[in-house]
């Protein structure tokens, strides 16, 4: 997937969308060029083909101009987050309509599982919670940050520390005690590998 502009900052947003707003066309194709790796990233949660994402893309930037078309700058909220409602919906039209053809394609059909290893549909992608999608979008990289970094530059024991301390790979959290007692040595112990291992995490991050 190609890389795109990264998006305005609240105060240029504001200056565009005013500058659209008074008939500026121009502040137009930025406020859509600035916001395509929005499109980008909600397309990203459908597990379809690199020449489908393609596609999904253009279908998401229409949902992207008619969210700046139709944006309400007295509203107290982002253009990004009324977009990505906007871009959803049309994606969702998409789908909508190529089950009606293809009856091929189900909104309820599983896409994958949480991370709870619950499985999920489109449906419940569409329906996501409202919160910046920057914001999510920046937690979920971190996340698998994270995830990856786990083995390159903990120790066997730092890994299983970490892992069993704060719940990861689904595990239930434990407290340090409860670690020491699985691994034999004292809690002080554990507490000092923790504070080392998140260090390392930390300092790779």
């Amino acid at each position: 997937m190609k890389t795109f502009p990264k998006p305005l900052s609240a105060i240029d947003e504001a200056y565009y969308l005013k500058q659209y707003q008074e008939g500026s066309l121009e502040a137009k194709n930025i406020l859509i060029e600035r916001n395509l790796r929005l499109v980008a990233h909600i397309v990203k949660k459908y597990p379809f083909s690199l020449e489908e994402t393609e596609d999904l893309i253009s279908i998401g930037t229409i949902g992207l101009i008619k969210a700046i078309s139709t944006f309400n700058t007295e509203k107290n909220c982002r253009l990004a987050t009324y977009a990505a409602r906007c871009i959803d919906n049309e994606l969702l039209m998409f789908f909508r309509n190529r089950k009606k053809h293809a009856k091929n394609v189900s909104l309820y059909e599983p896409i994958g599982t949480d991370k709870e290893g619950n499985e999920i549909s489109i449906m419940e992608v569409f329906i996501s919670d409202e919160a910046d999608i920057f914001d999510q979008i920046t937690l979920n990289e971190d996340t698998k940050n994270l995830y990856s970094l786990l083995s390159k530059v903990l120790s066997e024991r730092e890994k299983y520390v970490i892992c069993m301390r704060y719940g990861l790979y689904n595990k239930p959290p434990l407290t340090q005690q409860e670690i020491a007692d699985t691994l034999g040595i004292s809690r002080s112990y554990v507490s000092r590998i923790e504070k080392n291992a998140l260090k390392k995490l930390k300092k790779a991050f």
